[in-house]
């Protein structure tokens, strides 16, 4: 009888071990899930190809790949392969000071595809205006979100081929080339910033 007991009672204690030990130590940890789609955490961004670019711009213009690579080889030259690209429409209008409006897609690997706004108010010598396209290369941005910031513009470093014209924009290590066409060429534009965002902003702020 004594033996009987004995047994039982080591049986209830060693189930009991498990819940006594979780108790003192808290529960235990979930599971780490899987990072969220294009996030942080989703790993680095594949980069594309030279290659790759000059036909989307050459699509994107609707000009030869002579005319695309010439730009695109400037660009891939000094910043490399970029990680997303924004193909889209914007327009602008100033008289010593203006705005700049515009919308696109922007693309990645491995992500999916997102719509991203623009705007931001331009100064200087600059007068005119101007409606076109726009395709943006973007350098070490390694999740779609990332964009969302402003992105001063760097007065002087335009560069122009074969009526494509491109300048650098910098924020908090990342680099965006716009790069424009025809008319989209106004003295000035690239002086100033852009914020870009998930939604149309009436005011460039």
């Amino acid at each position: 009888m004594d033996r009987r007991l004995l047994i039982l009672s080591g049986l209830a204690a060693a189930a009991g071990a498990p819940a006594l030990a979780q108790e003192e130590g808290g529960p235990a940890p979930a599971p780490a899930g899987p990072p969220p789609a294009g996030g942080p955490g989703a790993g680095p961004a594949k980069p594309y190809e030279q290659h790759e670019i000059v036909n989307a711009v050459s699509d994107f213009f609707g000009v030869t790949a002579e005319k695309a690579g010439g730009v695109i080889e400037h660009v891939f030259r000094e910043k490399g392969r970029p990680t997303a690209y924004i193909a889209g429409t914007e327009g602008s209008g100033a008289f010593i000071f203006g705005l700049r409006y515009g919308n696109g897609l922007m693309y990645m690997k491995d992500r999916d595809r997102m719509q991203v706004f623009w705007q931001g108010p331009t100064g200087g010598f600059d007068f005119g205006g101007n409606v076109g396209r726009v395709f943006t290369l973007c350098y070490m941005l390694e999740y779609p979100d990332a964009i969302f910031r402003r992105f001063p513009g760097v007065d002087g470093s335009a560069y122009f081929v074969a009526g494509l014209g491109v300048n650098y924009q910098h924020a908090d290590g990342i680099t965006l080339a716009p790069i424009r066409a025809g008319v989209g060429l106004r003295l000035g534009a690239s002086v100033g910033y852009l914020a870009y965002s998930r939604k149309r902003n009436v005011i460039p702020l």
